[in-house]
This record gives C-alpha cells, structure tokens and sequence, in this order.
C-alpha cells in the first residue's frame, strides 16, 4: 500500500538510537520553574532560523494558541481572523472570545476586506489582531503578511501567524513564512508545530523579545502543563542539525517529485493544486471526492479528502514527502488514471488508463 497521508515532508522520522540519549522523559518540572535543559539553546537557534528575535518551547500548537490567546484577551484588542484559519489556532481565537473579546473574520487572505474592516473599528480604540495560517496548502497560497502588517503596525497590533505547513519547507533554509517572504518585524507573532516538517512532537512561539519574555512570565500552561519531553527537544535538535547539513537538498528532491506529479496528471488530462508545495490537491471533474479515495484505495494508493478554503467542495489530497520514490509517483498518477475511467455498469475499475 502506498502511503500519501503523512505530512512528514523532509522524510524526518528520529529512529531513538539515533538521538542524543536523555536520562528520562521530563524532570517532572514545570517549564515556568525549570525549562527542559537545552531549550534555551535551541530556541535561540529556532528563532534565527525563523527570522524572529526571540522564541521558546510549547508542549504543542494547542498549548501555545490557547495560552497566546489568553494573553492577548487581558489587553484592549480586536481580533481579525483569516476564514481559512486552521482549527487549532480557532480554538485559541475562541478563547479570547469567550473572555470577551471582539472576533470578526475576513475572507481568505483578502487583504483589502481586513484593511476596510480595521479602518472601520478604529475609532474604538482596540488594537488589532489579525491571524492567518502563513501558508495554506490546500489552495497553495501564502497569506499577504507585508500587507497585514501594513494594517496592523500603525496601531501597535499584531499579525499572529500559524507557520506549521511553512516550517521546514518554504524559506530560506525552510525558516518558513517570514524568511519565504523576506519579512522581519516585532509585530508578527509566528506560531509553529515542528511535527510536520522537521518530525518533532512539540511546537515553537517566536516573535519579539518583549511578546516571549511576557509569554514566559504569564502563561498558564507553563505553570500548569507538562514541558516538551526530553526525547522530543532531542528529536527538533536533530532536526535542526539535518536541516543545516541537508536541508536545502532534501528539499530540492520534494520539489522534484512534485514537479513529476504534476506532469503525470498533465499527461492524463487532468491537474492539482498547491503550487509547488508538497500538498498536492486533485481537481477531477464528474467525480466526488470519497468516491475517488474510495477507488484509489482499492488499487492500493492511501489518500486523504480535504476541505477547500474557499467556496469549493471536498477534494482528494496527495501528501508528498522526500520518502516516496519517483517510481511511487509514477504509480500514483497510473492509479489515478485508472480510478477515473470506473465502468459503471460492471462496478468495477476497467483497468484503461485515460
């Protein structure tokens, strides 16, 4: 069975023998007492990958929104959200919310109705906040970040962007959004999972100096909530150190591959979107989406249906990773050609490719 779910994108998967050894999974501390030894080392080398002054270690993206959120609800603001905002960062956004804060959204990554809307409520005196994801892989566009912040910085707000497709893939040695998109500045707030492209079960906050040491100082689940566990800080070094020494080739064979994807469905008659990133979306026409995954997985192709950002419906989704083989792509799209030219009156796949 060919496996195209998995969103481990540079193939990093941290075997433990080849990790530094740890003398046990956490010190039983809270990270507000005593952070896990050597995450001050690695978050100053995360934000300079990341492009930001400063960052420190979560337990996960839903730590870090839940805690960033309730920061940001104990000052004056309004929150400006991106309808196509991931879930977790959602959750967060609820939060704030429920402790009162304003909440309006805007189109995906439609510049032009966040800055008519922030324009609008100024006169109320509540700092703007907007969140995005910095890239969205299902339509394979990145959010306007220069121009958010264009918005937002003259009224002391912040753009607070969930990185986590971006990291490890887009960039300047897969820093992410802000290296991608040549943006450096203290009022971006840059949220990431490192379980996607550098394989570690543990997120990362970067931003400012001040916004991280206030984090640090005020946080709730860094009081209440256990730290990153040693095996997974051990695991984002690792990463870290491959993505120094390996990265930039690792990730010029994922653009290979996907530039090889694309072409098959081009010779079947048939195309995707994302772009170039490794998250590669079908847009077959007469064909619902569960009925293709259905089909393909019955010629032993695993996919995965997804959810537009936009107005349009489920799609069937190619998650490509620096572990698939070109002869893996190459048997994906054959499949998928079969799986297009389904015989309906025997109810069973012709085996004709299109």
């Amino acid at each position: 069975m060919l496996d195209f779910t998995s969103a481990l994108y540079l193939g990093l998967r941290h075997p433990s023998p080849s990790l530094r050894p740890w003398p046990g999974l956490t010190t039983g501390k809270p990270a507000a007492l005593q952070p896990p030894p050597g995450s001050a080392a690695f978050a100053g080398e995360f934000a300079a990958l990341v492009g930001c002054e400063r960052a420190t270690p979560v337990a996960s993206t839903l730590h870090l929104f839940w805690d960033l959120f309730g920061l940001l609800a104990r000052d004056r603001v309004r929150i400006y959200m991106d309808e196509g905002s991931y879930a977790i960062a959602r959750w967060g956004v609820e939060r704030a919310a429920a402790h009162g804060v304003p909440v309006r959204e805007f189109p995906h990554r439609d510049a032009a109705t966040l800055r008519n809307l922030i324009e609008r409520d100024w006169r109320a005196g509540r700092r703007p906040i907007v969140v995005a994801d910095g890239f969205c892989p299902i339509c394979g566009g990145p959010a306007p970040v220069a121009e958010f912040l264009q918005y937002v910085a003259p009224h002391n707000g912040y753009v607070v962007l969930d990185d986590t497709q971006a990291l490890g893939v887009l960039g300047k040695q897969g820093g992410g959004s802000l290296r991608w998109q040549g943006v450096k500045s203290p009022n971006v707030i840059v949220g990431s999972s490192l379980a996607k492209g550098f394989g570690a079960p543990m997120a990362m906050l970067a931003g400012s100096a001040g916004l991280i040491r206030r984090f640090e100082a005020e946080s709730d689940t860094r009081v209440h909530c256990s730290p990153p566990s040693i095996a997974a800080l051990h695991a984002a070094e690792q990463a870290l150190c491959i993505n120094r020494g390996h990265g930039d080739r690792l990730r010029r064979y994922l653009v290979q591959l996907v530039h090889r994807f694309q072409a098959g469905l081009q010779a079947i008659g048939l195309s995707a979107d994302g772009g170039l990133f490794p998250v590669q979306t079908l847009r077959p026409a007469g064909i619902a989406a569960e009925v293709l995954r259905e089909r393909l997985l019955r010629l032993g192709i695993r996919t995965i249906v997804v959810r537009r950002c936009r107005e349009i419906g489920a799609r069937v989704a190619f998650l490509i990773t620096v572990l698939h083989r070109r002869l893996d792509i190459d048997r994906a799209v054959h499949a998928i050609g079969h799986a297009m030219t389904f015989d309906h009156s025997t109810q069973q796949l012709t085996g004709r490719a299109s």
